[in-house]
């Protein structure tokens, strides 16, 4: 059974939507992987508002939300996701960097307070449950697919996911990090031999230097890094705002130049690992 890859939102920081942002689009985070009837939901930025809309209109009313951190592009788009609003829905949301801090539902219910917000949480009638695991543990969403996590670089923590079903596998790696010159062992480690690994390249290396801290990495470690690790694909993820459809193409010529097996990732783009 193949894993179908779909990307709602691929931007990071802020969701930029301008005619300079048409072709790689301009939502934040947000990835669906389909395996048979499972739905799995990667972050809940600005682009799961469009992914809520295709849910309605499959009839899917049940799905799991995992979340890489909670800083605002990755879980501003939750309050819009009109399938939470169903009674009927059921969907369950989990996080791994806030176990210690009082919790990923307080997180959600805190953004659609007052008075920052009109609706509060308690207004989505679907079944929502939340969980929070210990960055680490695997977890098995359904017979036949496990998803795997791992802790990566960044402020405040985030996590990266590693789906796996019928010897095919998917790596969300985003918000993260790295130290030039000395690849992540445990990034490494988590992808290797993955079949697309999805990961963090807001930024080139030229524009890395001045970024140190932010908690990002570059579409240049990125290849280094899948190279090293014997990954089929590499999807670059959370654009810079800032980089605008001239600017992406560019960047997408560069990588492919270096790396045939490199894309970069779109708006509304599917990719079927089979």
């Amino acid at each position: 059974m193949a894993i179908d890859v779909k990307f709602w939102g691929v931007r990071g920081s802020i969701a930029c939507p301008s005619p300079d942002h048409v072709v790689y689009g301009g939502n934040t985070s947000c990835v669906e992987m389909r395996i048979g009837d499972h739905t799995l939901i990667f972050d809940a930025g600005t682009g799961i508002r469009n992914l809520g809309k295709d849910l309605i209109r499959r009839k899917v009313t049940e799905a799991s939300i995992y979340l890489t951190h909670t800083h605002w592009d990755h879980i501003n788009g939750f309050p819009f996701f009109v399938p939470a609003y169903n009674p009927a829905a059921r969907f369950h949301v989990l996080a791994g960097h806030l176990k210690e801090q009082g919790g990923v539902e307080r997180v959600f219910s805190a953004q659609m307070a007052d008075p920052t917000f009109p609706v509060p949480l308690s207004a989505m009638q679907s079944k929502l449950t939340f969980e929070d695991f210990t960055v680490g543990t695997v977890l098995y969403p359904a017979d036949g697919i496990a998803v795997r996590t791992a802790p990566l670089r960044h402020p405040n923590g985030a996590t990266a996911y590693r789906v796996e079903h019928g010897g095919k596998s998917v790596c969300y790696v985003t918000d993260t990090e790295h130290m030039p010159g000395q690849p992540d062992e445990v990034v490494l480690d988590f992808i290797r031999n993955a079949d697309l690994v999805i990961y963090d390249s807001t930024y080139t290396d030229d524009e890395f230097p001045a970024k140190v801290g932010w908690g990002h990495s570059t579409w240049q470690e990125g290849v280094r890094l899948c190279q090293a690790a014997n990954v089929k694909r590499l999807a670059l993820f959370h654009h810079d705002p800032d980089h605008n459809d001239a600017v992406m193409a560019g960047i997408e010529q560069q990588a492919r130049s270096q790396w045939s097996n490199v894309f970069a990732a779109r708006d509304e783009m599917v990719v079927v690992i089979e």
